[in-house]
């Protein structure tokens, strides 16, 4: 018999709006697959009834404000997000228990551990990222320093504090970093983070620009903490070296983006700049297709160390040639990764490691990427990722079965 699930997220359900977003249809269509009862707690989406209907869940959607990654206020509405989601979920629970609540990220983490000290429910938290981490990069006056060390305590202790079943962690660096906070490490799951095959396949030697014809690309959100020094240093480099190259930006085009484009031609007025706008996740492979190679050129903080970045599993995926900076979690895993160039947190060794990558021959191109294409279809598919993340649920939570939910 199956379980019923209360899935809980701060982000829209469908369609996904980009980095951790992307997973949760997949995890649900895994638990929904193998027979599991979803209640889908989340901020309102469009054709509400279509998505229950298409995912097989029942949709309980968050209505008190406007939520998503680019609505205003942002930062407020997230801080205020789990104890109005508690609330919610906590009536909706009593009218119908469910069996385990699974939160996706940091935010409805805090709603998950106080629904399971309040109601007994056994809670599973799902760490796609170290969210207060990523802090660390941001200008101290929008980050204190002595605030933000206790709002990653806060974070990092959440699975501890309220003795939740299990963990799931997007790396085996969160995974140590959840462990020295006190959370057993024998009920972390490391999954990391995986991409769909289907939506980013391997590219073809025709796609690959001439190579007098250099396009880099990034995509994301382009948050803050994208677009620091390391990208303006090194993009400026590049641009001085290489004016012929293409910076190709795939992404909504947010004040971060747009002040960093603007000090890149301040520094380096001859810079190419292609700006693509939002673009919808199926449509993102193509711009990856025709680029030469794919930057992940993030500032050090423990959040970046921390991140299983999406952004590397799609360019392997495809075939591209990947820079970034040593990130622990993704050099770790891709440490033999020869498509991958991973280097110091410095602008200069950064633009050094690109301009080599612009020189690979075609063929070897095309040799590695193979390889690399097959080895993250066989490892990080989103169906590997999900199988492996239901398998540790299912785990988790039999043992429990038959205890009743405290009033």
């Amino acid at each position: 018999m199956g379980l019923s699930v209360a899935f809980l997220t701060h982000e829209p359900f469908y369609p996904p709006s980009g980095g951790g977003s992307s997973e949760a249809i997949y995890l649900v269509r895994e638990l929904v697959r193998r027979g599991h009862a979803v209640r889908l707690f989340c901020p309102q989406v469009e054709e509400p009834e279509r998505v229950a209907r298409e995912f097989q869940v029942r949709l309980e959607p968050f209505t008190r404000w406007k939520m998503g990654r680019y609505a205003r206020w942002r930062n407020v509405k997230y801080l205020a997000f789990p104890w109005f989601l508690e609330r919610q979920v906590a009536d909706s629970l009593r009218a119908a228990p469910a069996q385990v609540v699974v939160s996706q990220h940091t935010i409805a983490s805090v709603a998950a551990g106080r629904l399971k000290r309040r109601l007994g429910v056994a809670a599973i938290m799902n760490y796609l990222d170290f969210l207060t981490g990523f802090m660390e990069a941001w200008p101290p006056y929008m980050a204190p320093p002595f605030l933000l060390r206790r709002l990653e305590r806060f974070e990092v202790t959440l699975p501890r504090r309220y003795g939740v079943d299990g963990v799931l962690a997007i790396s085996d660096t969160m995974a140590d970093h959840l462990a020295q906070a006190g959370y057993p490490r024998e009920r972390i799951c490391p999954i990391y983070f995986g991409y769909d095959s289907a939506v980013f396949p391997l590219r073809k030697a025709e796609d690959i620009p001439p190579a007098e014809k250099p396009v880099v690309v990034m995509h994301g959100s382009f948050d803050q903490h994208h677009l620091g020094p390391i990208a303006l240093e090194g993009m400026t480099q590049i641009a001085l070296r290489r004016p012929e190259v293409v910076f190709r930006f795939v992404g909504r085009e947010t004040p971060s983006l747009l002040g960093f484009v603007h000090r890149l031609r301040l520094r380096a007025p001859q810079a190419r700049v292609e700006l693509t706008g939002f673009t919808p996740y199926p449509e993102v492979a193509r711009h990856l297709h025709t680029a030469s190679a794919g930057l992940v050129p993030y500032q050090e903080t423990t959040g970046t160390h921390c991140a299983f970045v999406a952004k590397i599993v799609e360019y392997l995926g495809v075939g591209l040639p990947v820079v970034s900076t040593a990130i622990q979690s993704i050099s770790r895993y891709f440490a033999n990764e020869p498509l991958a160039r991973f280097v110091p947190f410095e602008g200069t060794a950064f633009a050094e490691a690109v301009l080599q990558q612009l020189e690979m021959p075609r063929a070897q191109q095309m040799e590695w990427g193979q390889r690399a294409s097959a080895r993250v279809q066989r490892e990080l598919d989103w169906q590997v990722i999900s199988r492996r993340a239901v398998d540790f649920i299912e785990h988790t939570v039999a043992p429990t079965q038959g205890q009743a939910p405290r009033r």
